[in-house]
């Protein structure tokens, strides 16, 4: 049994078959061949050795041609390793003796002896683990018909593992089939984190380098809620996530309970629970879990894992549908946030050395007016069905903001002109997640009609971290002393002028921080849908004082390590042990 940590960026218990989603690896899952059928399957994999060899010595030759020799002996190498008769006798027995199939038996030798290989205490010896796998993919894609990465059968119960996913890779997932997912790489606050959560599949990132310790097959548990994975678990231990997974179910029925009842504290302030969206599907599950509206519908979706742009009927039967399911309850939709971690269906921009200061988010779609203009027209039909607010990312300068309002009026006019009839008052606002904002922040709060917090990017930008980068996961933190003051003042400036304040960012998942905003002053909060059932208990069972004495007491502190032990005391003395269990 193998036990890792990583980071839990996705809630739940998941138990299945590690399925290697490697782009440096395979796919392969275990499969058995029929009686009879062995002599076929070695024929088959002797048949790939030498379309294999061909293959190879053929790269050899063009390498040797360009580059010399000595560079082309590195498919030499190769050729040696696929001749090798150990190597072909410990797969010939697999084969012939326990009916493995041809892909699964070179996964399972390539992958014992790439692991060997990388052990080693030579350098020499270590740095030979790549041949193997280079000659391990050679004879894979031959045996399977088609390059590596178009190999997408993904069967039922898998855990999906990798080094890292796309967003566009994590949302073409079905739910139905992959029951959990972990990486090597990322952090809480990235995209890809965020998409799982909306899908609701257990997930846990940032573990570090471990494809090497697991193989397509293996059984695996994903413990969302605190960051393990455990691989090949012994029978108690597989019990005890059976149980805890069950325990996890049984609190999700008793919460239902609370479903239609107001998130109030108990002495009557009232606090909206709105959820963010990913996907037009997750709008039921929102009215299911008592929401009180949309408060980040995120539309890039839409552009995730396509090979076209989507057209405006696409946006706006996308927008329509989320807004017809939320029954008249508020959708706040926000603009176009390709760019940086996130992928799209073309390359907007060239490629940039710091893509997170780079060309996205707004700034993408103030440069693409045609795309952006798309967008907007769908929105604003859209609002003819109910209450739809349109709100804009990463706005930085108030011309940013100006440009932006000033194309959502002309294309207002343009539909007028086209005699399609549209709401004349959709509420206009804006996301806050970079500090020149919150500076400036008096000079742009007369524009608007709400402001959103956005801590994911709020955080990044104010603490120089890349969210999604492992190395320094662990500086990434949304309670730091100096995100928090960032907060205060936006909603301080933001209440003078009476206009709302929410935070959308995945800090309002947790109970904890979530009672330190409603004692900030925040009244609004928008979350995954998931965790509005328990966040919903949680407010229930304190007062506004509760949570005014812990936001000022955390204000006062100095550093987030500090912040962050003081608010899970707290919530500990403050709400009932279903709230500390889920």
């Amino acid at each position: 049994m193998l036990e890792l940590q990583g980071i839990a960026v996705s809630p739940g218990v998941a138990i299945g078959r590690a399925l290697v989603f490697d782009r440096e690896g395979y796919r392969i899952t275990r499969c058995l061949v029929a009686v009879g059928e062995d002599e076929r399957e070695w024929q088959r994999f002797v048949d790939a050795v030498r379309q294999a060899s061909l293959k190879l010595e053929a790269n050899r030759q063009s390498t040797a041609d360009k580059l010399g020799e000595r560079i082309g002996d590195i498919f030499s190498a190769q050729l040696q390793v696929l001749s090798d008769p150990q190597l072909q006798s410990e797969l010939e027995s697999l084969i012939r003796k326990r009916a493995y199939s041809a892909e699964y038996a070179v996964s399972e030798v390539f992958t014992k002896y790439a692991a060997a290989f990388r052990k080693a205490s030579s350098s020499f010896l270590s740095e030979r683990a790549a041949d193997i796998r280079d000659v391990e993919r050679s004879l894979l894609e031959v045996l399977t018909g088609q390059p590596m990465e178009t190999l997408k059968t993904i069967p039922h119960e898998a855990i999906i593992v990798s080094h890292e996913l796309t967003p566009g890779e994590t949302a073409g997932f079905d739910p139905e089939k992959v029951l959990g997912i972990c990486t090597e790489a990322g952090g809480s606050g990235g995209h890809t984190a965020i998409v799982a959560r909306g899908m609701e599949i257990p997930a846990v990132v940032g573990v570090g380098n471990f494809l090497h310790q697991i193989r397509s097959g293996d059984e695996v548990i994903i413990d969302g809620h605190l960051g393990r994975i455990i691989v090949s678990p012994d029978d108690a231990t597989r019990d005890r996530y059976r149980e805890r997974r069950l325990f996890r179910q049984s609190i999700a029925t008793q919460l239902q309970e609370i479903r239609d009842l107001p998130a109030c504290t108990s002495d009557g302030v009232r606090i909206e629970l709105m959820a963010n969206l990913e996907f037009p599907h997750e709008a039921a599950s929102c009215v299911a879990r008592g929401a009180d509206g949309v408060g980040l519908y995120r539309t890039e979706f839409l552009y995730l894992g396509r090979d076209q742009e989507p057209t405006e009927e696409e946006h706006y039967q996308a927008y329509a549908q989320v807004v017809r399911d939320m029954q008249n309850r508020p959708v706040v939709i926000r603009t176009l946030d390709l760019g940086a971690d996130k992928m799209g269906m073309t390359m907007l921009a060239e490629p940039e050395n710091n893509p997170f200061l780079g060309l996205r988010s707004i700034r993408l779609s103030l440069r693409n007016p045609p795309l952006f203009r798309i967008q907007v027209r769908a929105i604003l039909r859209a609002a003819c069905l109910g209450d739809v607010r349109v709100m804009f990312p990463m706005i930085t300068t108030l011309d940013e903001l100006r440009s932006a309002r000033f194309l959502l009026r002309s294309v207002s006019e343009d539909l007028a002109a086209e005699g399609k009839h549209i709401q004349c008052a959709v509420q206009v606002g804006m996301m806050v997640e970079v500090p020149a904002v919150v500076l400036m922040l008096d000079r742009f709060i007369d524009e608007i009609d709400f402001v959103s917090i956005g801590t994911n990017d709020l955080t990044q930008y104010t603490l120089a971290v890349d969210r999604s980068n492992e190395s320094v996961a662990d500086l990434y933190q949304a309670c730091d002393p100096a995100v928090l003051r960032l907060i205060q003042r936006t909603h301080l400036i933001a209440a003078e002028k009476k206009k709302s304040t929410s935070v959308c960012g995945e800090m309002s998942n947790n109970p904890a921080y979530a009672l330190l905003l409603v004692g900030m002053g925040i009244r609004t909060l928008s979350l995954a849908p998931a965790a509005i059932p328990i966040l919903k208990k949680a407010i229930r069972s304190v007062t506004i004082g509760q949570c005014e004495a812990m936001a000022w007491r955390a204000l006062r502190l100095s550093t987030a390590r500090e912040v962050d032990a003081f608010l899970m005391n707290q919530l500990a003395g403050l709400v009932p042990e279903i709230v500390l269990q889920a």
